[in-house]
C-alpha cells in the first residue's frame, strides 16, 4: 500500500466535463494536508478546480491545497474541470502530494488524456 493514491474516474477527459478524483492517504505520520497540482501538457491553460468533499471552491486557484482536518478517514474527493476547447489531445498530468510543514512528504504522479 503506498503512502498517497490517486484515482480520477476516467482516463480519457472532455472540455466542459466534470472531472472527478479521489484521493487517499495512508502515511502513518503527521501532515499538514495534501496539495494538487495539474498541468496540461503542451499548453498554457489550466484546470478550475470545482469542489472537494462537496464544498464548493468559489475563486480559481491553481493548485487545490486541502486540510487534514477537511479529509475524512484521511480520504477527499475532488471535482475540476477544464474550460478551453482543445484543438488537438493533450495529457493531462495530475500530482498528489502530502505536506508536512511546508515540505513534501510523498507524491503520486497520474496521467490522462484530454481529448478534443
Amino acid at each position: 500500500m503506498k503512502d498517497i493514491e490517486l484515482e480520477l474516474e476516467n482516463s480519457n477527459i472532455k472540455s466542459h466535463e466534470i472531472i472527478k478524483a479521489r484521493i487517499q492517504v495512508n502515511y502513518p505520520g503527521r501532515y499538514d494536508g495534501v496539495v494538487v497540482n495539474t498541468q496540461i501538457l503542451n499548453s498554457n491553460e489550466l484546470i478550475v478546480y470545482r469542489s472537494y468533499n462537496n464544498k464548493t471552491i468559489s475563486q480559481n486557484v491553481s493548485r487545490l491545497f486541502i486540510n487534514r482536518n477537511d479529509m475524512l478517514q484521511n480520504s477527499v474527493e475532488f471535482t475540476a474541470s477544464i474550460e478551453f476547447e482543445p484543438k488537438e489531445p493533450h495529457d493531462v498530468k495530475f500530482r498528489a502530494s502530502i505536506i508536512q510543514e511546508h515540505k513534501e512528504i510523498e507524491s503520486v504522479i497520474l496521467f490522462v488524456k484530454l481529448v478534443p
